[in-house]
Formats: C-alpha cells, structure tokens, sequence
C-alpha cells in the first residue's frame, strides 16, 4: 500500500471526487479526517467504510472558508491521528453567471471559499508539514482555471488563483520536503451534473472536446491524487496535471 501509517485530510470528503479520494487514500493504508459543510449522513457513511477498512476516521463539518473553522478541523485530526501528513484541498463552489450581471455576493463567496478556503487549510497544516520536514499538498483546481469558461469569472478567477497559489507554495514548502502539486479536472461525473438541468448540453459539449470520448469519473481523480500523496511522487512539486480526457487540448 502507498500510504500505510499515513495521516490525511480531505475538504469536501462527503461527496463526489472528495469521497472517492476519502475512500482510495484509505485503501492505500491513510487514515483519513474528512469535511463537510451539509452532508453529514453522507460524511458519516465515509467515514464508517473508511473504519470498515481497518483505518481510523473522522468526519467534522466545516466552513471551509472560516479560518477558525478550518483551525478546528485541524486540531480534530491531530487529536485522532497525533500527526498530519497529506491536505487535500478539494472542496469548492460555483455560482454561475455572466460578468454584467453578477453580484458582488456572488463574486465574493466563490473567492471566500474556492480560494481562501484552500489557504485557511494550509495556513494551520504548514507549520507542522514544515516542523516534521515531511508533508504532500494536492489543490483540486479545474481546466476552467487554466483556460477560462464563459459565464463563470468568478470560479475561473478562483481556479486560476489556485494555480498560483500552488506554484509560490512549492517553492515555499520544498526546503522543508514538502510536496505541493495540483490536479485539474475537466468533466466529472459527479451528484452536481446528474442534477443539473442542462446535463445533456453540458456533457455533449465537453465530449465534443474531449479527446477520450468518455466523462470523467470522480475515481480518476482519486487515482491521480493518491499517487502525489505517495513516496512515489517524491520529485514531483509545482505541477497541475490534468485529468480531463484531453478536454483542454
């Protein structure tokens, strides 16, 4: 197993690609600490298959856009872990619309969370990546935030901040053996799409860019993410790997 005696947090772990990178850390041997924000029932499923496996989990509700909240979910997890090795930030919003007509709410909120919400995480993680000279980073960022998507400035703007961010991280972390790297997803078959009323539109439009004609399962994020969380990505840092099917090119 790539993550035995390993010790993880996943933002979002209670849904979608969060619950299937909850779930695959685990089966590599990580212990995992998993937030929500409204799905507690499903947060507490995860967590139960988690211990089902023979690992220890947690699950705590969080804004993750209130640095005190994230401090809390923090120290929740070094209380049941004693140490911290893997952050994952992956939970995040969209609220859509056209820049002429977006609200400042609209604008501030998708910021708060898809972008200060991953630096409230790292903020109260780093100092102990940093103290035990060992940690890994992964961003769940978006193609979107790499090339742009009409009627979404706002999660674009975001998506695009946390490439940066991820990059200055990097450079920051990597004196200290810490492992910083993003993931960005194109299309992914997630609770979000299935409900979507313009579901059909949306996927004919990304399989007409896709170069592998399927849409992306929450699983190929996960697969990708345990990697970077792994000794086997030791000399990978900085990078954004795209898991799209080739959406982008």
């Amino acid at each position: 197993m790539l993550l035995e005696g390993k010790n993880a947090i996943v933002t979002g772990g209670s849904q979608g690609i969060g619950t299937a990178t909850s779930l695959e850390l685990a089966r590599e041997g990580a212990n995992v600490c998993l937030t929500y924000r409204s799905h507690q029932k499903e947060a507490e499923q995860v967590r139960d298959e988690i211990v089902a496996m023979g690992r220890k989990s947690v699950c705590v509700k969080c804004d993750i856009s209130s640095f005190q909240e994230a401090e809390a979910v923090v120290k929740a997890a070094l209380e049941a872990f004693g140490r911290i090795d893997i952050l994952v930030n992956n939970a995040g919003m969209n609220w859509d619309g056209v820049s002429w007509k977006m609200s400042e709410e609209q604008w501030d909120r998708v910021i708060e969370v898809n972008l200060k919400g991953y630096f409230n995480f790292v903020r109260h993680t780093a100092p102990h990546f940093k103290d035990q000279a060992y940690g890994k980073i992964i961003n769940v960022t978006s193609i979107n935030g790499l090339r742009g998507k009409f009627g979404q400035t706002n999660y674009s703007a975001s998506k695009a901040g946390i490439i940066g961010y991820t990059k200055a991280l990097a450079k920051e972390l990597g004196a200290f053996n810490v492992n910083v790297n993003a993931v960005a997803p194109g299309l992914i078959e997630t609770a979000m799409l299935r409900q979507s009323d313009a579901r059909d539109k949306i996927i004919d439009m990304a399989m007409g860019e896709m170069v592998l004609k399927r849409i992306g399962q929450p699983e190929d994020l996960a697969n990708v993410i345990a990697f970077l969380a792994s000794d086997k990505a030791r000399h990978i840092t900085g990078e954004v790997i795209k898991v799209d099917g080739g959406q982008y090119i």
